[in-house]
Parts: C-alpha cells; structure tokens; sequence
C-alpha cells in the first residue's frame, strides 16, 4: 500500500485543485456578460452569427488546423526520447520509429492532398 501513496495523495491534490478552480471561478468570476466579454479571444477568425440559432460558429478549417498542430506536437513528444536513447533501444526500436513515421507520413501526405496545410 505504501507504494501507492504518493500516487494517492498526488490524485487527491489534483482533484482538489480542479474542484476549488471551479468554486473559485464561480465565486471570483464576473457575474455580468457583454459583448466584448463573449468575442472570441485570440483565434484570428471572426465569428459569425447564426440568426436561426442565435449562436455563433466557427469554420471548420479552424479545428483542422488545430488538429493539425496537435499531431506535429504529439510526433515529436515521441521523437525526441527515442533520439536520446537510439544506441539503447536496437532494432526493435529502429523499425517501431519507422512504423510510426510512415503512418503519419500517410497522414500528413493525405492532409497535404486534400489542402489542409494551405494557408489562406
């Protein structure tokens, strides 16, 4: 039990802050919206009103491009500790960075076909 823990009280620590972060906002947090406070923040489109459903939505492209970043991030999140230790890991390590790079080489060359990665 004693080697559970640390693990244990870490996910009491963070679940607590989660809590008292949302009690916080609720307590702190502006009582009053307007205009300003409901605009998009930093996402450099402008959002468009939806008069039938009085809300506003946003161009898919947008979440692509986030996607789109998200893998870059995730690749080399697994590239870099595989650099680090490449005299370690042998073969076996070699042919599973080649799988991964492949698979996401055929990602990337169908996101590259379909235009994803052209900038308007």
């Amino acid at each position: 039990m004693e080697l559970y823990l640390p693990v244990i009280v870490l996910s009491l620590i963070a679940g607590l802050f989660a809590v008292g972060s949302v009690l916080m906002s609720s307590v702190v947090g502006p009582r009053r919206y307007h205009r300003v406070r409901l605009e998009s923040y930093e996402c450099g489109i402008q959002p468009v009103d939806d008069p039938g459903r009085g809300r506003r939505t946003i161009p898919v492209r947008y979440y692509t491009i986030a996607m789109t970043f998200i893998i870059f991030d995730i690749e080399i999140m697994f590239l870099v500790p595989w650099a680090i230790h490449f005299d370690q890991l042998g073969t076996f390590g070699y042919l599973a960075v080649v799988l991964f790079i492949l698979n996401l080489s055929v990602a990337y060359a169908y996101e590259w076909r379909r235009g994803g990665l052209e900038w308007d």
